[in-house]
């Protein structure tokens, strides 16, 4: 799919129910998996492709459209300093981290054929959405991207950890003032998909309908729960 493609489905009515477009829609959103970087091999996306795929990330939800994320390309050549960031920020946390450690933290940067740097933007900004909503934002726009590399044939799958807060991988990334690192989104062409280790929830267990409201006047405090109740919280 290129921009023009996607600026044509933007413009499209929605998609009837039983359409193609909406069965495609859904079976990519049932079958996309995580993938490690581990069992990700090249070719990653051609430029063309990453344009899309940003594209795709572009259509999330943005309440007050003040884009609060971007995301970061590392460039193979890059890689060196990335790797870097992530040792020190592993020995900033641990300064007797063994050489293993330390080169096991530099690895990480080297695994994927396509890694991008997921930034949040959370500071000052105008209107001022509160930064929870930026954050779904972000998450959209995330699973946007993620479902585009999907539909394009491409594994890719989300990485974090400790040096996502460092000072080091700020540094690095000359991230500006409310500025947050997220993770590490990693693309390139599957070399092996495992099944999903665990089954995904059922609607039952993410779906309520809110019954008959309490008069604030009259209770301000939640009732009590019995643990049969609490264990499916």
């Amino acid at each position: 799919m290129n921009a023009l493609a996607a600026r044509r489905i933007e413009a499209a009515p929605p998609p009837a129910e039983g359409s193609d477009l909406a069965d495609l829609a859904l079976t990519l959103m049932s079958t996309r998996h995580n993938v490690s970087p581990k069992r990700l091999a090249a070719p990653a996306p051609s430029e063309a492709q990453l344009q899309t795929l940003l594209a795709a990330a572009a259509a999330a939800p943005d309440h007050g459209e003040i884009t609060p994320w971007r995301f970061i390309l590392v460039p193979v050549q890059q890689r060196p300093r990335l790797a870097e960031a992530f040792a020190q920020a592993l020995l900033d946390r641990d300064p007797q981290a063994t050489a293993d450690q330390v080169e096991a933290a530099r690895e990480k940067a080297h695994r994927a054929p396509m890694l991008l740097l997921a930034i949040a933007r959370l500071g000052p900004c105008e209107p001022d959405i509160q930064p929870l909503e930026r954050m779904v934002s972000m998450g959209a726009a995330i699973q946007n991207l993620l479902l585009a590399a999907h539909a394009l044939g491409f594994g890719a799958g989300l990485t974090s950890g400790q040096a996502m807060t460092s000072h080091r991988l700020a540094l690095l990334c000359e991230l500006d003032n409310g500025e947050v690192p997220v993770c590490c989104i990693n693309i390139g062409t599957a070399t092996q998909r495992k099944p999903p280790r665990r089954l995904r929830p059922l609607p039952a267990r993410v779906f309520s309908v809110l019954g008959p409201s309490v008069d604030p006047a009259t209770s301000l405090e939640r009732p009590e729960i019995g643990d049969a109740e609490r264990a499916d919280l």
